[in-house]
């Protein structure tokens, strides 16, 4: 270690820059420790405090940190380009909740034996599917052909703050442009 360190007090008040040895002293009167803060700087940068305290509150604020982080989940929703709208309600209200739950979805379309040669009603489907969600979504990957499989990659759209109040303006300003030109 350094032979002078800048020494804070408990309530990280600054105290300056001390010999070592100095603020060991000082650690010992007031029965706390000299913890190294800052290793790098020049002089290293040194705290009068006790050292337990020190890591409990380090924990205490990781377990925090960890508890407000939120885990994305991709969640796979499989079609065929035959599914009957029966299916095709469940897996849309399935991908709506998913979508709700802040997971994003990955949209199969799997085909089989000569369906392959129909890839148009695939493409069909998942624009379908793209067109229902439009409002709640943002498309990460666009329909593309992995080998037997076409895959779409949604996620949950932002939620609307200010845009909402921009279209019914647009849509006023519509109908009036119509009477002048008429």
């Amino acid at each position: 270690m350094a032979p002078e360190v800048r020494l804070n007090g408990p309530e990280n008040e600054p105290l300056g820059i001390v010999s070592l040895s100095e603020a060991l002293r000082m650690a010992g009167e007031l029965d706390v420790d000299l913890v190294e803060i800052a290793a790098t700087a020049v002089p290293p940068v040194c705290r009068l405090m006790d050292y337990g305290k020190f890591k409990y509150q380090e924990q205490k604020k990781a377990a925090e940190a960890k508890a407000k982080q939120t885990v994305i989940e991709i969640k796979e929703i499989k079609f065929r380009p035959g599914t009957d709208d029966g299916d095709y309600n469940i897996k849309m209200r399935n991908i709506r909740r998913f979508l709700d739950d802040g997971d994003k979805c990955k949209i199969t379309l799997r085909f089989r034996g000569r369906e392959i040669t129909h890839q148009d009603l695939g493409l069909a489907l998942l624009n379908r599917i793209r067109d229902e969600l439009a409002d709640s979504i943002i498309v990460e990957q666009f329909p593309k052909l992995e080998g037997r499989q076409m895959i779409m990659m949604i996620a949950p759209g932002r939620k609307k703050t200010g845009g909402g109040a921009a279209k019914p303006a647009e849509a006023a300003a519509v109908p009036e442009t119509g009477k002048t030109a008429a």
